[in-house]
């Protein structure tokens, strides 16, 4: 899933903290503390940046198994 730009709830400008909380995370820091250096303080938007995953890698495994498939079933 892409990160919306917006909290659903409540309209503040979430998606330019993701690649600062994503960097910081995978060097060890807690989220917690992240987001609280961000000023990203509301719970609804601590809840937008912290359940967004990104699906595509799977997603993508799929739509190829799927035009395999097609390609091999092709009579024309």
């Amino acid at each position: 899933m892409i990160i919306p730009v917006r909290c659903f709830s409540c309209g503040t400008v979430v998606a330019d903290k993701l690649e600062t909380l994503e960097s910081r995370t995978s060097n060890g820091e807690s989220p917690a503390d992240i987001l609280n250096d961000l000023g990203v303080t509301r719970y609804c938007c601590r809840r937008m940046l912290l359940s967004n995953s990104n699906v595509i890698d799977q997603i993508i495994q799929y739509h190829e198994s799927l035009h395999d498939k097609r390609v091999e079933f092709d009579f024309s």
